[in-house]
């Protein structure tokens, strides 16, 4: 049986071990922190089509969080735009499902544990070399494992990815922060179901009730400048706070009361991404997720894309016997997706800059012809290629010309 080092224990370690132990190769997670990310990160939606990737998994629904099958436009002004589907739903009536980060880590680690998965903790990738008949992984305790492939799932500042390529890689900045977090005690605008999204004069902000009547919410604010990580540093969460109060007070929005109503602001995080990446793989080694095609959170696909890239890749290990032809067909199929995906999320993140009043009063004018109910509905049918992608767990992968709907 071939066995895979999978470097990485965020959501894209555990989906690629359970798709390759799926395919019947024995996977071994490593993750570089000395524990589990139960209760850390952000909330994000997974989008139909990452759902459904999730579910060739055999992994079942997800029990933490709620369906979001829709989005509701609105300019800062409060004037409602148009009402879209978040993607057409499954057959079985499955639609995009807003869960927390943490949630959906813990909920793939105990699925890959439950299949009797390794998942080892502490164990930072420092350096791997392609072997004579394998691959070996040297962590920074000073331990090290030998598998015949190695499957880099290890994020945007992948050591995995310096390993099969040491070139620098420059990531692009989006023009913007991003940050959020939850909120009680106050009422906004709210249908089940529907996430609320403003394009504020000075910033996008969106918001959603949960089925507790907690309010999940997230913005993003125009910095046309990329700031150094000193700069971020110095913003202290009191500093913050006040920015984002002053950022949306001109807007006819729920976001001051909201923002005023969270205990814990999220830090501000520069939007960037990886609209190209020259090397994946070598003859042993493969990048996932993050750390070959970063997406701007602005196309709400970063995690769909890396349970996609997952699906595929598990498919390439079980149909074709060579590591190497199996990788190169792994790529073939993905490249040119996830790279229309990145391409996408910096178009999403273009439309909600907000700097001077030229660009909003454009944008503004833009948004009500994009999102007027006659346009959002040819909007719905454009954006097929994205939500309807279907992977079909049981078709063949061939060597030469891959599986079309993977």
């Amino acid at each position: 049986m071939t066995k895979a080092l999978i470097i990485g224990g965020g959501v894209a370690g555990p989906t690629s071990a359970i798709a390759l132990e799926k395919a019947g190769i024995e996977p071994v997670v490593y993750e570089a922190y000395d524990r589990g990310a139960d209760g850390i990160g952000q909330n994000l939606v997974l989008a139909v089509n990452g759902y459904s990737a999730l579910l060739a998994l055999g992994t079942g629904h997800l029990k933490a969080g709620f369906d979001v099958p829709r989005y509701r436009f609105h300019l800062g002004t409060g004037k409602k735009l148009a009402q879209v589907l978040n993607g057409d739903p499954l057959p079985d009536g499955t639609v995009g499902r807003a869960i927390t980060r943490s949630d959906l880590y813990t909920t793939l680690r105990d699925r890959a544990i439950e299949r009797g998965i390794e998942v080892n903790f502490g164990k930072r990738l420092v350096d791997a070399k392609v072997t004579a008949d394998g691959v070996t992984a040297y962590f920074e305790d000073g331990s090290q494992a030998e598998g015949d492939v190695l499957i880099g799932a290890d994020g945007m500042h992948s050591v995995t990815r310096k390993v099969i390529d040491p070139a620098k890689l420059t990531f692009r900045y989006g023009r913007l922060w991003t940050t959020g977090g939850y909120a009680t005690g106050v009422s906004v605008p709210s249908h089940t179901g529907t996430e609320f999204m403003y394009l504020g004069k000075r910033g996008f902000f969106c918001h959603i009730l949960d089925d507790e009547g907690r309010i999940w919410w997230y913005a993003s604010i125009t910095r046309p400048e990329e700031p150094t990580s000193q700069q971020l540093a110095a913003i202290s969460p009191e500093d913050w706070r006040q920015q984002l109060i002053d950022t949306f007070s001109v807007d006819e929005s729920a976001a001051v009361d909201i923002i005023k109503a969270t205990e814990s602001i999220w830090p501000p995080r520069p939007i960037q991404d990886i609209p190209h990446l020259p090397t994946w793989r070598n003859e042993r080694m493969a990048v996932i997720g993050d750390a070959c095609h970063a997406v701007s959170p602005s196309a709400g696909q970063g995690v769909s894309m890396a349970i996609e890239d997952s699906v595929v890749l598990g498919k390439c290990m079980r149909d074709i016997p060579d590591i190497a032809a199996a990788l190169e067909r792994y790529e073939q199929i993905r490249r040119e997706r996830v790279e229309k995906v990145v391409a996408f999320g910096k178009q999403c993140s273009r439309t909600l800059e907000a700097n001077g009043t030229v660009r909003r009063v454009g944008r503004d004018l833009f948004a009500r012809l994009a999102f007027g109910e006659k346009t959002s509905a040819k909007g719905h049918e454009s954006m097929r290629w994205l939500y309807d992608h279907r992977i079909d767990w049981d078709e063949h992968v061939d060597a030469s010309t891959g599986s079309r709907t993977a």
